[in-house]
């Protein structure tokens, strides 16, 4: 049984911690820069092997209406790798405050691997 969270919402609204981990996922993966998650999951074959495999590379840690997130990316050779890691924190931390109601505390991105080829 997946594991959810009451945010408190007037509606009693429960958003699955899983729901949480594949938007912040997907948010990561609209950077420019960024290749994949991890560091073997290619957004093209994303579609193949499901969004499941995604959340290997997301930990939610949610206490109250506040959660914490922990992304592993991969990131384009030649980019920025403090920049990149930059807009994946705002990027990640704004869509799932409006997607999801909640507080994003921290978005931790570790970066896992450098991607040879641009995609």
């Amino acid at each position: 049984m997946e594991k959810t969270e009451d945010y408190g919402c007037a509606s009693n609204i429960k958003i699955a911690n899983d729901v949480v981990g594949k938007i912040a996922a997907m948010a990561a993966l609209e950077v420019e820069g960024v290749s994949a998650m991890g560091n073997n999951i290619t957004t093209e074959i994303l579609g193949k092997v499901g969004m499941k495999n995604l959340l290997k590379y997301v930990k939610i840690d949610v206490l109250g209406k506040e959660v914490t997130i922990d992304i592993a990316i991969t990131i384009e050779y030649g980019r920025n790798i403090p920049a990149i890691s930059q807009k994946v924190q705002a990027r990640v931390k704004q869509t799932v405050e409006n997607m999801t109601g909640l507080t994003v505390a921290d978005v931790n991105v570790r970066v896992a691997g450098i991607s040879l080829n641009k995609e």
